[in-house]
């Protein structure tokens, strides 16, 4: 048996990238809505660059409280 063959009827994984959520965010490369940016943003570049906490918590907090 060749060792490249596919098994019959066996799902093919995930293309990385395709994983985009309903805003259009791809999760896989580290990507999440933020409503207040209105836009996908990475938590721990936004964090860095607005002075809050890497965490997902302070994330939620500056990205989905109702200002």
């Amino acid at each position: 048996m060749n060792a490249c063959a596919l098994v019959p009827n066996t799902p093919l994984p995930a293309m990385t990238g395709s994983d985009r959520d309903v805003h259009g965010c791809i999760a896989s490369a580290g990507y999440s809505w933020c409503e207040r940016e209105k836009h996908c943003e990475r938590p721990w570049e936004l964090a860095k660059d607005k002075g809050f906490a890497n965490t997902e918590s302070a994330f939620n907090r500056y990205c989905h409280s109702i200002q």
